[in-house]
């Protein structure tokens, strides 16, 4: 007798710190006999999902506008509520002395949100560098870079200025700000979202446990309030909000539908 083996999902999910709750829970929920993960910096995830060579995946908000036609499938994210530690404009020098700013190329949305706040918030326009891997070494004198994800953890207290983007953005939108988001490029079955969304939320349950299983990246970054302060999981009223104003800056007509339990509506 052939058991019929349930067909699996392709997904690409970001490779860094704060997506291992998700995968803790797709690890310890039935979800994994589903979902096949494909762990990438976010670029990669974005371009994964851009080229249809996964279903779904966790990926930086500024692909939303580029994919045809983008559903946000999860109530769940990897946004902040002001300070997020991992995503900063890193400098030896105050920000208004910055001449020349190296941008990280693992993730666009960081990029973007770091050009919109110079522009809008800060009113300052250095010398902008598109980063080769090497990059961080050149912060020093009025050169400054747009640092994102795990090798950020160290860099606080090596450089003289931290301009965390997840406070900037907090003090000129008093938003929360969303740098990821589950995405597909069409509905997916309900039942399949709702034990997806089961399995999310297993997962943040288990952050206790989990930051007894992960390595401390650095002896002075604090697991505990990583997870449960400076990433904000849920995603919320003011989140799809803040999502909805961080991609009108886009100047882009492309907003993302939600699928929010049965039914499925424009983000506004």
């Amino acid at each position: 007798m052939h058991h019929k083996t349930n067909p699996k999902y392709r997904a690409a999910a970001v490779s860094y710190l704060n997506t291992k709750p998700f995968l803790y829970g797709i690890f310890n929920t039935q979800l994994e006999k589903e979902v096949e993960i494909q762990l990438e910096i976010p670029s990669v995830c974005a371009e994964k999902l851009k080229n249809g060579t996964v279903d779904f995946g966790l990926v930086p908000v500024a692909i939303i506008p580029e994919l045809e036609t983008p559903h946000i499938i999860s109530d769940f994210c990897i946004g902040t509520e002001g300070a997020v530690k991992t995503v900063a404009i890193v400098s030896d020098v105050e920000l208004s002395q910055i001449t020349d700013l190296y941008l990280d190329f693992h993730s666009r949305t960081s990029v973007q949100l770091a050009q919109i706040l110079l522009r809008e918030f800060w009113q300052h326009q250095p010398r902008i560098h598109q980063a080769k891997e090497g990059f961080i070494n050149q912060i020093s004198g009025t050169q400054a870079a747009v640092v994102i994800g795990d090798r950020c953890i160290g860099l606080e207290q090596k450089h003289a200025f931290y301009y965390d983007l997840g406070e900037a953005w907090l003090a000129f939108t008093g938003l929360p700000f969303v740098f990821a988001c589950w995405v597909s490029n069409k509905p997916l079955p309900i039942d399949f979202i709702d034990r997806f969304n089961l399995a999310m939320q297993t997962g943040l349950d288990h952050i206790p446990q989990l930051i007894q299983l992960l390595p401390t990246p650095s002896t002075d970054f604090d697991l505990s309030m990583y997870f449960n302060q400076h990433i904000s999981y849920p995603f919320d009223r003011p989140k799809k909000k803040a999502l909805a104003r961080f991609l009108k800056y886009l100047n882009t007509d492309r907003m993302p539908m939600i699928q929010d339990g049965p039914e499925t509506r424009v983000l506004v």
